[in-house]
C-alpha cells in the first residue's frame, strides 16, 4: 500500500512559481531575527520531540565520542545583507554598517 504524500502550501507555491518578493523579506528576517532556543533544545533535551522544534536556524550539529557537541547556526549576518538588499536600504550605508559589524574586514 501506497502512502499517500501531501503538498504543503509552500511546495504548492514553489511548484505553481508562485513565490513572491515578500515571501523572501519575510523568510530571511526570520532567519536574521529569530531565537535558536529550539537548536539549543535539541541538544540539551534528552529525547527532544524533533517534529515540534523550529530548527531553521540550525546549520550542523557535531557530536563526538567523548561527548562534546558543537552547534552551528546559519550566518544571521548574510541574512541582514541579503534583506537589507530586498528593501531598498541606502546601499552606500549599509555597505559601511555591514563592514563595522565584520570588525572593518572587506567582503
Amino acid at each position: 500500500m501506497e502512502q499517500e504524500t501531501r503538498e504543503t502550501p509552500l511546495e504548492r507555491r514553489v511548484r505553481l512559481g508562485r513565490i513572491q518578493r515578500r515571501d523572501i523579506q519575510r523568510r530571511l528576517a526570520e532567519l536574521a531575527f529569530g531565537r535558536a532556543n529550539d537548536c539549543v533544545k535539541l541538544v540539551l533535551e534528552d529525547s527532544p520531540q524533533v517534529d515540534a522544534l523550529d530548527l531553521s536556524l540550525l546549520s550542523e550539529v557535531k557530536r563526538n565520542e567523548k561527548g562534546t557537541v558543537e552547534v552551528k547556526l546559519i550566518d544571521r549576518l548574510q541574512a541582514l545583507e541579503a534583506l537589507s538588499g530586498m528593501v531598498g536600504n541606502e546601499e552606500g550605508e549599509m555597505k559601511a554598517f555591514f563592514q563595522a559589524l565584520r570588525g572593518g574586514e572587506d567582503g
